[in-house]
């Protein structure tokens, strides 16, 4: 072990609005379609005060804010507004709110700026009709369109587009062709990644026909060589910027680096040090009715044989990894802890001799890197 593990100078604040107006056959998070009128207000009402309790109980600045669902778009600016005039938010970075196509209609876009918003992550996913009715998606290519608009003239220092690739009968066309129309656009920050079929979701129990891995091979290089020929830097596994000094999720980013963060809301988990130098794992209940009785947290503590791979599943995500120094002041271990596992790397190549960040060649087999560290 290194010096006791510390409670962080910063933390993250994460937020959870698990409705949505229908779930898509690929999402496996906490969503529960609308059935009835949202108890939007009472879901607000205890929001402040799940979070009220659980930053009373940290003393570390709250630098960043993600609302995040279901679709937390389907709440008004009003509700966002509430959330955040919590005086421990008054300095915060970055607010984050996701949004998708359908849900915009009949909002005006700046007012949730006006409420605090400074950042938005629009899910587009693709701007073809027939890929939306294969996604199971509630927008059509012209509500996109439209959304994408509003979105950029609406007064967020950033806006994200998402995009997926490897879509049921998507050819690789189709695919690149989509990334072009996102990009022309040109957004301040890009998510684009690969479908996958998560085993708790319609399409992990029946899926539909899917891509050949060597398409989505061919896809995924075809796609990375476009968006750095389009300016757009890739610093994480799924997220690219053309400014990375500006536009990078400093929120998503400090998961990646195992920094802390509160989770509040149905379903929220959440990452912290305790004084005592453990990492607890957090969760609250999953179901927004429960969540409304009780918001009462789970807890468990992180083993610190988990502590590594843990880490390393989220630090490589980096593309340009995070430095030796990173891993003990987040797990409270010495180097040594992972010296085997990381030397058998770099003498293969796949990660880096002076920072923990994965060579091009580890690149591409990131996940069987990590294995190394279990």
């Amino acid at each position: 072990m290194t010096d006791q593990l510390r409670p962080p100078d910063k933390v993250g604040l994460y937020v959870h609005i698990p409705w949505c107006v229908r779930k898509c056959p690929y999402c496996d998070f906490n969503s529960h379609e609308v059935r009835s009128p949202i108890p939007e207000a009472e879901y607000v009402d205890c929001l402040v005060a799940d979070m009220e309790m659980e930053i009373s109980s940290v003393d570390s600045t709250i630098e960043t804010v993600y609302f995040g669902g279901g679709t937390p778009s389907l709440f008004s600016p009003t509700s966002f507004e509430k959330v955040l005039a919590n005086p421990r938010l008054a300095n915060v970075s970055e607010v984050t709110m996701e949004a998708n196509p359908g849900t915009l209609e009949h909002r005006d876009l700046s007012a949730y700026c006006v409420a605090g918003i400074t950042r938005l992550s629009l899910g587009v996913q693709s701007l073809c009709d027939e890929s939306l009715q294969h996604l199971g998606r509630i927008h059509s290519a012209r509500e996109a369109r439209e959304s994408i608009e509003s979105a950029l003239n609406a007064g967020f220092e950033s806006v994200n587009l998402d995009l997926m690739y490897g879509l049921p009968q998507q050819s690789f066309d189709q695919a690149i062709w989509d990334l072009e129309q996102i990009l022309s656009y040109q957004p301040e920050h890009v998510s684009w990644y690969e479908l996958t079929f998560e085993p708790n979701t319609v399409f992990g129990k029946f899926p539909p026909s899917r891509v050949a891995s060597d398409g989505l091979t061919r896809m995924s290089q075809s796609g990375l060589e476009f968006l750095k020929s389009a300016g757009y830097e890739q610093y994480e596994v799924s997220a690219f910027t053309h400014d990375t000094h500006r536009f990078v999720c400093q929120h998503n980013v400090n998961y990646w680096q195992f920094g802390d963060y509160i989770g509040i809301g149905a379903g929220a988990h959440g990452k912290l040090t305790t004084q005592d130098g453990r990492i607890s794992r957090t969760r609250k209940p999953r179901q927004p009715s429960s969540y409304m009785q009780s918001s009462i947290r789970q807890e468990e503590y992180v083993a610190t044989s988990d502590l590594p791979v843990e880490f390393m599943m989220n630090a490589l995500r980096l593309r340009e990894g995070v430095t030796e120094a990173q891993f003990g002041k987040t797990t409270g271990l010495s180097l040594e802890q992972i010296l085997h596992p990381l030397d058998r790397c770099r003498r293969d190549g796949l990660i880096e001799p002076d920072k923990i960040a994965l060579t091009d060649l580890g690149w591409p087999v990131l996940n069987s890197v990590v294995e190394r560290f279990l």
